[in-house]
């Protein structure tokens, strides 16, 4: 598939495949922030996890990303990249749904808490591969912005309703019970992309192995000058971000003494500023520039991790604390994923996105884990609050990338950018 057969116009008003796109992401999004409450409230509350078996479960969620150099590349061979979208959301239906079967057996354990994790993390790397290429099909390159801001929005708008309804979920139900609303918007995710109307073109020739093409692939994620940046500034700001994420539920409950449902609505009313920041990046990236507009994101994101550590009082002001930071966090997240995600839609050749994506994937989320193993080693070692400060300061680093690359000075989205260098090896 190629930008070629992207839809003509270059606004998503009546592009009916976009929406439809638009609408399976949505279902899913808000299916996977019940399980992200669920999984570490799994571990914490009914197998007594320790920080370190905590961080390890969030870990290998993330750790298949590390295969995304392969996958990748093997997804830029296939022709029909629907049916990895479809494949991808049935697989991680069917392995969430394996939850709530053991919790009525009574056979949760926290080693299927692990495989649950892994799996689905597997299943998200092969969406995430073919997702690249399918976007492009339904979106011209003049709307990349747009359409990457209603598809955070959703995302945002998940992070909203989600740890609310999915806090209330498992207070009534249990959280493996949970799980199960998340099983089942994979299954809607799935038979909506089904409907959608798309003519895919087999990818060009190529004689290059596997190795070759994710040797291409890496050559082209740290050789060209916007794509080195964004990664630079994204795998920084994932490793810090997550030495806390992987320690927040863990914090809340054991450190704060905050139920499952005071959880949920801190987390929830404080992404209404990831809602509120995907709406304003189109708007904002107009009025500062792509690329600054970035860069303020890359600040504002991490940073106020480290007010979470002052959280303290009673039970209101530790839900008011959490939650303002989450709204200035989730502003900044929006800022910078929306403007730099569409750069990096506009400056990938159509021939390498699946390469691409698997090479930044490797390195963006497979940084991941690395951040959720020391921020248990941390939390064990210096303690919960000393571990979020370091990580809301060590993230604001991530910003420096940015200032020190071509990225500052994009205005728009189709503004000229470095030509990619492509390796090609036959």
């Amino acid at each position: 598939m190629t930008a070629a057969t992207a839809a003509p116009t270059s606004s998503l008003r009546g592009n009916r495949r976009f929406r439809a796109f638009w609408l399976g992401e949505t279902i899913s999004q808000f299916g996977d922030r019940i399980t992200e409450l669920a999984l570490p409230l799994i571990a914490v509350t009914m197998l007594a996890a320790t920080p370190r078996q905590v961080s390890v479960l969030t870990a290998l969620i993330w750790l298949p990303y590390l295969l995304g150099l392969f996958v990748g590349a093997w997804v830029d061979r296939r022709t029909h990249k629907r049916r990895l979208l479809i494949a991808a959301d049935l697989a991680r239906a069917a392995v969430l749904l394996s939850l709530p079967v053991a919790y009525l057996l009574d056979a949760v354990t926290l080693t299927q808490l692990y495989v649950v994790a892994l799996l689905t993390g597997a299943g998200a790397v092969l969406f995430g591969m073919a997702y690249q290429s399918f976007f492009v099909v339904l979106v011209p390159p003049s709307a990349y912005i747009d359409a990457t801001s209603r598809l955070s929005l959703s995302r945002a708008g998940s992070s909203v309703a989600g740890p609310a309804v999915g806090g209330a979920l498992m207070q009534a139900l249990t959280a493996p019970v949970a799980v199960i609303v998340d099983a089942a918007s994979f299954l809607g995710s799935a038979l909506v992309i089904g409907r959608i109307p798309v003519t895919e073109v087999p990818p060009p020739p190529n004689r290059s192995s596997t190795i070759a093409l994710v040797r291409e692939g890496l050559a082209l994620v740290l050789h060209h000058p916007v794509l080195r940046a964004a990664l630079g500034c994204t795998s920084t700001v994932n490793f810090f971000t997550f030495i806390a994420n992987a320690l927040l539920v863990l914090y809340a409950s054991r450190e704060l003494d905050l139920s499952a449902g005071a959880i949920g609505l801190a987390f929830g009313v404080g992404a209404i500023g990831a809602l509120g920041g995907a709406a304003l990046a189109p708007r904002v990236s107009r009025a500062f520039g792509v690329g600054r507009t970035a860069i303020i994101g890359a600040i504002l994101f991490p940073a106020p991790l480290a007010l979470m550590a002052l959280a303290g009082g009673p039970t209101w002001a530790k839900i008011a604390v959490l939650a303002v930071v989450e709204l200035i966090s989730g502003i900044g997240v929006m800022l910078m994923d929306v403007n730099l995600n569409a750069l990096i839609a506009k400056v990938t050749p159509d021939e390498a996105r699946g390469r691409r994506a698997g090479a930044y994937s490797a390195v963006n989320y497979g940084i991941r884990p690395v951040g959720a193993v020391v921020g248990g080693w941390l939390g064990t070692t210096v303690g919960l609050r000393p571990t979020l400060i370091i990580a809301g300061a060590g993230g604001v680093l991530a910003a420096l990338w940015l200032l020190a690359s071509p990225v500052r000075r994009i205005a728009t989205i189709d503004d000229p950018t470095p030509a990619p260098k492509m390796v090609n090896e036959h």
